[in-house]
């Protein structure tokens, strides 16, 4: 693919606001998929070294010409220099625009803070050169603050109007009932695309635990589990692989994460990993239980550090601590710092580093009373169900390859 994709906006990164995050966010990804991208704003920087920038300082709604006619078209009023500008305008994005596969167009063709652009960008959608893509944050006709400085005929009007040939985007269901009104369109014309978080980054995750989180699918992970501890008998990780045996019946998205190697002090913690992996596999939960201790370069086990250890708590929902034996319990007091449900057995050392606050369980409890006892506690918990919405519809990731992309696909056929 050569035809670059050219986001359009009157400032880029930098800058700070919601615009310039989603473009930001949306040419990196883009990006990093191949494609590339060409980024043209009015006041910006380079920010990704896969991204073209230019900067055309008449886009700038800052910029002193552009002011200047803003607040003549305020009045009423359009001056001579409105024209010339949009003529100015037209000239130097049709290049631009005439090598692109598409252009998505933000808050232009819906705002009013530069006018010129706004007419140029309808000249040149009348000549059929590409394809547009309207990415409308906010509407100048249907915001309080604005409808004052807003006037009937041209070029006011641009902004209530359908553009033939375009493609009209909102970023919420809300935003397109607004926009659908304010056009004389059916909602069903025009796509919803929210704009999302970057986990990595918000959690500020290491590299190694971005990497096994893109390995192994964990934000896809309802819930995800996490077992904090070596491969010791004692630590009785059979019966959470049998608990997952129940648990994937219910919620077949369940993931466990075993943390630790075999311990260091006893040979037979080797025969314990196999038996464990053996279970995994009668089990059919290869895809559902994790050692990580599996996961590292080569031939060379994993070695989980502390940093990556809170990354791990910060990304899961429930902690799982069957332990038959513990001289006290320390991931008790951690995940308790990172607002996890605990699920212990119920033995004297949980029962004093954790208080009432635990769901414990019986050493001789059925795995499949436990797993119900896990579907309960995340049915009725909202916090766990915001988070799973966050991870499924609002990630970055998920929000331009399935619903970014495609629109640029469809756009190029």
């Amino acid at each position: 693919m050569t035809q670059p994709i050219v986001m359009l906006h009157y400032a880029g990164p930098p800058t700070i606001g919601g615009v310039e995050i989603t473009i930001f966010h949306h040419a990196r990804w883009l990006a990093e998929h191949g494609y590339p991208v060409h980024v043209i704003v009015g006041r910006g920087e380079p920010f990704h070294p896969k991204v073209k920038v230019s900067v055309i300082p008449e886009i700038n709604s800052r910029h002193p010409d552009i002011l200047s006619i803003t607040q003549s078209l305020a009045k009423g009023h359009i001056p001579a220099k409105f024209h010339a500008l949009r003529e100015h305008l037209r000239e130097r994005l049709r290049p631009h625009i005439g090598e692109a596969q598409a252009v998505i167009v933000h808050n232009a063709m819906t705002l009013h803070k530069n006018m010129a652009l706004t007419a140029a960008l309808y000249d040149l959608v009348q000549e059929r050169i590409t394809h547009f893509i309207a990415w409308a944050h906010d509407f100048a006709w249907r915001d309080e603050l604005y409808i004052p400085e807003m006037h009937p005929g041209y070029p006011w009007d641009l902004l209530r109007t359908p553009w033939p040939h375009v493609v009209y985007v909102a970023v919420s269901q809300h935003r397109r009932q607004l926009l659908a009104d304010l056009l004389g369109v059916p909602e069903s014309s025009i796509h919803v695309v929210p704009p999302g978080v970057d986990v990595s980054q918000f959690l500020k995750l290491e590299k190694e635990t971005q990497r096994l989180v893109s390995r192994l699918h964990l934000l896809d992970a309802a819930p995800l589990i996490l077992l904090p501890a070596r491969i010791t008998r004692r630590k009785n990780i059979e019966f959470a692989i049998e608990i997952m045996g129940a648990l994937v019946q219910e919620m077949p998205l369940a993931r466990l994460v075993v943390t630790g190697p075999p311990g260091p002090h006893n040979p037979s913690n080797i025969a314990y990993l196999n038996y464990l992996r053996e279970r995994r596999a009668q089990l059919g939960l290869e895809e559902h239980v994790h050692f990580l201790y599996e996961y590292g370069d080569g031939d060379t086990p994993l070695h989980v550090t502390d940093a990556m250890m809170s990354d791990l708590y910060q990304l899961a929902d429930v902690l799982i601590f069957p332990s038959k034996r513990e001289g006290f319990g320390i991931p008790i007091l951690e995940a308790g710092l990172a607002r996890l449900l605990v699920f212990a057995s119920d033995i004297p050392p949980v029962q004093e580093s954790a208080g009432p606050w635990a769901i414990r369980f019986a050493l001789d409890a059925s795995p499949q009373s436990v797993a119900r006892q896990i579907v309960q506690h995340l049915e009725t918990n909202s916090t766990y169900h915001l988070r799973k919405r966050v991870l499924t519809n609002y990630t970055w990731d998920n929000i331009l390859e399935k619903k970014v992309l495609p629109l640029i696909q469809k756009e190029k056929k």
